[in-house]
């Protein structure tokens, strides 16, 4: 018989969190300290949504995506979660870029910046002291109508090299463009050049266990290969549709509250489901645009070999200049590198470099499996290429090799189209919207750019773990008052 995972589940809890990414992980994790019932439903054996690893035999522990994030996030895991995930925190200490415009070696933070754009590009300060200052003053809450090629050209008219050098980390980060709002790179890379990019020593595995500690010493029930079909829905006295609960495994577990750290999209129309939004709304979740995804390899490196330091994160390019077209085609011209060292796995004592690109879902949807086959031997075999520029011996010392896709994304995520970085900008609005269309339904998730990342996805869990807590306080009766009591 197939083991039943919900065994033991109660048949109602105050809110349910459906799926285990760093924004539901830490909304979860709120909730239960604000002391409601919890129960997170994730249908992957691992929690982590895309902050997550894999392991391989001959000791591999490798992990998917960019290992960096902003210094906030050291405040964001001591305040939501607890000092010793925080202390875990090491900072990166050198990020490259290496194009056909320049090489550049940096610590990635605002003083470094300001010298490169100083002295390697002739950027007068003032000039830089005012982009920083008008990066800095973005907030989400801010309309502002420029995108990002407008505001790299009101500051850096022409200087294609300047708005690669600022642009480039970004887009490999989050997809961004020139064409996304200026709020939305503004409001991320102003967090990097705060004081640099970071990385939590011991790897995603170690960090995901901690927080799962963290989660059932405060209550939360976990349960992993647990699928969720439908949000289940009542109306309330005023006819406006209220959450009732979920049907997860077959099984119906009812709520007050859903918490969905599933896609926006997929939250709406496949477990919500349209009819139970009013029209307008869902006219304007027609107009909501996923962002792309990405394509990685991975390589594990043979025990006793090494490689030289080259810094933590490497980004590369062979086109002439950032082309967002090139950096999204099948025909890989640009890379960023994630080099794990011993340090960052002090217990491993193993070397591995994740190479990852950015990509369209459309060039690996529909091929054949012999052509999708041969794509990954592909991908891997023109990043080996491309790497033994750095790492002359990586052949000889690699014996473990793998490639992820956009497909791969989209089997292990269940995000449409693979997306690894959610939705563009007019995604969070309709996330933020969901409680006004139906009572105790909210959303956590890579939302309008600025929301997705670590750092990005554990705040939004934060806010929408408020506003959850603050819906369902007010359910509860009022006491009243007695005369002359």
């Amino acid at each position: 018989m197939a083991k039943n995972w919900l065994k033991g589940a109660q048949s109602a809890y105050d809110t349910v969190v459906i799926g285990s990414g760093l924004g539901g992980l830490t909304a979860a994790n709120m909730m239960a300290k604000f002391g409601h019932k919890v129960l997170l439903l994730e249908h992957h054996y691992n929690l982590g949504g895309l902050a997550t690893w894999f392991k391989r035999k001959g000791g591999h522990v490798l992990d998917i995506s960019l290992h960096g994030f902003p210094y906030g996030m050291i405040k964001t895991l001591r305040r939501y979660w607890n000092q010793d995930i925080a202390d875990h925190v090491i900072r990166i200490k050198n990020i490259r870029f290496d194009n056909p415009q320049f090489t550049i070696d940096t610590n990635f933070d605002r003083a470094d910046f300001t010298r490169i754009l100083l002295d390697r590009f002739g950027i007068l300060k003032g000039t830089i002291d005012e982009f920083f200052h008008t990066l800095r003053g973005m907030n989400f809450y801010d309309k502002m109508p420029l995108n990002t090629r407008e505001i790299f050209e009101r500051f850096f008219p022409g200087r294609t090299d300047v708005h690669r050098f600022l642009m480039e980390p970004i887009t490999y980060a989050n997809g961004s463009t020139y064409e996304d709002p200026a709020i939305a790179y503004g409001i991320v890379f102003s967090n990097f050049m705060d004081k640099g990019v970071y990385t939590f020593q011991g790897g995603t595995d170690q960090l995901i266990k901690k927080m799962k500690a963290e989660l059932l010493k405060n209550g939360v029930d976990i349960r992993n290969h647990c699928m969720v079909e439908k949000i289940l829905m009542d109306s309330g006295e005023d006819g406006k549709k209220k959450v009732a609960g979920v049907v997860v495994n077959g099984q119906e577990i009812h709520a007050s509250a859903v918490l969905s750290n599933a896609n926006i999209l997929s939250t709406i129309h496949k477990l919500a489901g349209d009819e139970n939004f009013s029209p307008e709304f869902i006219e304007e979740v027609d107009k909501v645009r996923l962002n792309n995804s990405s394509c990685q390899v991975y390589i594990g490196i043979k025990k006793g070999e090494k490689i030289d330091y080259l810094g933590d994160l490497m980004f590369t390019s062979e086109a002439s200049e950032l082309d967002f077209d090139k950096v999204l085609s099948k025909d890989v011209t640009s890379r960023s590198y994630s080099f794990y060292y011993p340090h960052i796995r002090p217990d491993h004592d193993r070397y591995a470099i994740v190479s990852s690109t950015n990509a369209r879902w459309a060039d690996w949807a529909n091929l054949s499996d012999a052509d999708y086959e041969s794509g990954k031997k592909h991908l891997i075999e023109t990043t080996l290429d491309a790497l033994e520029k750095y790492v002359p011996n990586i052949r000889k010392i690699a014996n473990h090799l793998e490639a992820s896709t956009p497909r791969t994304f989209k089997r292990y995520t269940l995000h449409p189209t693979g997306t690894s970085f959610g939705t563009k900008f007019e995604g969070l609005k309709i996330s933020r919207e969901l409680p006004q269309q139906i009572d105790g339904l909210f959303h956590t998730g890579s939302v309008g750019i600025i929301m997705s990342g670590w750092l990005g996805a554990a705040n939004y869990g934060v806010i929408v773990a408020n506003e959850a807590d603050k819906f369902l306080r007010s359910l509860k009766p009022k006491p009243q008052l007695v005369a002359g009591v």
